[in-house]
C-alpha cells in the first residue's frame, strides 16, 4: 500500500485525550489516498483546524511534527466519527461512477454469499431483484438503481455505512477499500 502524503483533520485535541496522563496535543486524521485513520502529533504551537489538509508525507512537514500511529476504532472521538461520516458522504457524491459500476459488476463471494450481501440491509431478494435487473439494462446512477428496485434500502446510504465500517476496520470482507 502506498504511503499518504496527505490527511484531513476529523478531531483536534489540543490537550491530548481527557483520560491520557500525558498534555500533549494530537489530531486524529484520515489519509486521503488509502483512507488510513491515523493519530497525528502537530508541531509545537501549531494549532489546526477540523477539515483542514495537511501534509503528512516523506520530507519537511509544516504542521506535522510526526504520525504517531493508526487510530484505533475504541479512540476515535465523537467529533472524528461523524466528521468521517461527512468525508465519506463526500466521496461517495464526488465518486458515484464508481459505486454505480459495483453495483453493475459485483459478483458472488462463494456460492452462499454476494458481494450486495455484505452492504447493510441488502439481503438475499435485493440481491437477486438486482441481478436481475442489472441483465436487463446497467444502471446509470444509484438514483436509477433506487427507482428500479422495488422496497431498496438507500444504496447511498448503505455504500456510506460500508465503507465507514470499512475504514474503522470492523469487517472481515472489504468491498470499496484495498486490504
Amino acid at each position: 500500500m502506498e504511503k499518504e502524503e496527505y490527511a484531513i483533520v476529523l478531531d483536534y485535541l489540543p490537550y491530548g485525550y481527557p483520560l491520557d496522563k500525558k498534555m500533549m496535543a494530537i489530531a486524529q486524521a484520515i489519509g486521503v489516498k488509502n483512507f488510513t485513520l491515523l493519530q497525528l502529533i502537530p508541531r509545537r504551537s501549531i494549532k489546526l483546524e477540523i477539515e483542514e489538509k495537511v501534509y503528512i508525507g516523506e520530507g519537511k512537514r509544516d504542521k506535522i511534527y510526526y504520525i504517531q500511529g493508526r487510530v484505533p476504532e475504541h479512540k476515535l472521538t465523537e467529533t472524528a466519527k461523524n466528521q468521517l461520516q461527512e468525508f465519506i458522504q463526500g466521496h461517495v457524491s464526488e465518486n458515484e461512477e464508481k459505486f454505480v459500476e459495483f453495483f453493475n459488476t459485483a459478483d458472488a463471494i462463494n456460492t452462499r454469499l454476494h458481494q450486495f450481501e455484505l452492504l447493510p440491509g441488502f439481503g438475499k431478494k435485493h440481491t437477486e431483484a438486482i441481478l436481475l435487473e442489472r441483465n436487463k439494462k446497467i444502471f446509470k446512477s444509484l438514483e436509477d438503481l433506487k427507482k428500479r428496485i422495488a422496497n431498496l434500502p438507500d444504496p447511498k446510504k448503505a455504500v456510506e455505512r460500508r465503507l465507514f465500517d470499512e475504514i474503522v476496520g470492523t469487517e472481515k470482507y472489504f468491498l470499496f477499500m484495498g486490504n
